[in-house]
């Protein structure tokens, strides 16, 4: 007779949220780094944090400035953002609308967390920052990826379409993978097929510093039928070299805000006094500090163009902002499966499936490496694609 078999239940029952999250995220954790990989993976400015902002942490540790700030953050921070805000927008922004959050990331948890019932409707582009879907997929939404114009720019009848009854549209401008930035032009096009309809927006521009298209740079806050449905999302991250900082803030109409800061000051509460008045005076006096990366960057990418336009069979893209070169390439195998083989080639790069099944194909890297890590880099990937053909 058989041995008799007991099913055992599992040893711990986790929220659904877990396996929701787990079923539609894209997102791909690279093994550890190696001392002799060269890693155009990273989406984080491999320059210093200004020395005045480290200075102003210094001090106002020695300061005593170690103590619970309050949930919205230190006035005198949100005092300084609200008069840029003002300017970007157009129009009187007010700091009582403003949300400190624990870097962009937060902020875009905040936000999501904040609006998305289950079952409700989220447009995304797609290919976009893969974020966005996990969030979503963690509220119970249903995420609506819209494919990309051949040019990588939205295309606005698939847009239009998608729209229909969508509760949220969530983007970033400039774009993470692609580099595109967003024109006027196509912003106030988004604001024209929302006109008369409760869907909220959600603009992450997190790379708005890092626009080099010689025009200047649109954000969906100074258009009109977009910014009073519109939640900014806004980081110190890569503006300011500040990534393990960890500050970021939200600004948007006052229920929305509101809303925001119920769900942030609940699983985050207030953000670190000591990094605040940091970031206060990255916003105060660090203008110089960040058109002297902008610039750099700028040099960079066209070094990484030019090493990459030598690769046979790579399509490049065209950035015009953020960091970020969004090649494809004509190798029949899906790019999670090429960027493994990249490794072992000694560069690391990202897979474009991560940011949505319009990316299959594609290569994200970055150019906010060194000149000579770009150069050992490309040219690692150029072996390791040769070998792979």
């Amino acid at each position: 007779m058989p041995p008799t078999v007991t099913t055992q239940p599992p040893l711990f029952d986790t929220a659904a949220a877990v396996a929701r999250i787990a079923a539609a995220s894209r997102r791909t954790q690279q093994p550890q780094s190696r001392s002799d990989l060269v890693s155009l993976a990273m989406g984080e400015p491999d320059f210093d944090t200004p020395e005045r902002v480290t200075e102003a942490a210094h001090a106002a540790l020695r300061a005593g400035r170690t103590h619970y700030s309050p949930l919205l953050g230190e006035p005198a921070l949100r005092e300084a953002l609200a008069a840029k805000l003002t300017v970007t927008a157009g129009t009187p922004a007010s700091a009582a609308d403003i949300l400190i959050t624990q870097g962009g990331t937060a902020g875009l948890a905040a936000s999501i967390l904040s609006l998305v019932d289950p079952g409700d409707r989220v447009v995304v582009p797609d290919p976009t920052y893969s974020l966005y879907g996990d969030l979503v997929a963690m509220a119970g939404g249903t995420v609506v990826p819209v494919p990309l114009a051949p040019d990588l720019h939205w295309d606005l009848d698939r847009l239009a379409d998608a729209l229909t009854d969508a509760k949220l549209f969530v983007f970033c401008n400039p774009v993470n993978p692609t580099g595109i930035v967003h024109s006027r032009e196509e912003l106030e096009a988004l604001a024209g097929l929302l006109d008369g309809t409760p869907t909220i927006v959600i603009s992450d521009e997190a790379y708005s510093d890092l626009d080099y298209t010689g025009r200047p740079f649109t954000s969906a806050l100074s258009v009109d039928g977009l910014r009073d449905r519109t939640v900014y999302c806004q980081t110190f991250s890569k503006s300011y070299a500040m990534t393990g900082w960890r500050v970021g803030y939200l600004w948007g109409p006052s229920p929305l805000i509101q809303a925001a800061a119920r769900v942030h000051n609940t699983f985050n509460g207030s953000v670190n006094t000591v990094i605040q008045d940091a970031a206060l005076v990255a916003v105060e006096s660090c203008d110089d500090d960040v058109a002297r990366m902008r610039a750099a960057y700028a040099e960079r990418g066209e070094i990484m163009r030019e090493e990459l336009a030598a690769i046979p069979g790579l399509t490049l893209s065209a950035p015009e902002g953020a960091f970020y070169q969004f090649p494809r390439y004509d190798i029949d195998l899906p790019s999670v499966e090429v960027v493994a083989a990249l490794r072992t080639h000694g560069v690391a790069v990202r897979p474009g499936s991560e940011f949505g099944a319009r990316g299959e194909g594609h290569l994200r890297l970055s150019y906010a490496a060194s000149p000579q890590s770009i150069t050992e880099g490309v040219r690692r990937l150029a072996a390791g694609l040769s070998a792979l053909r």
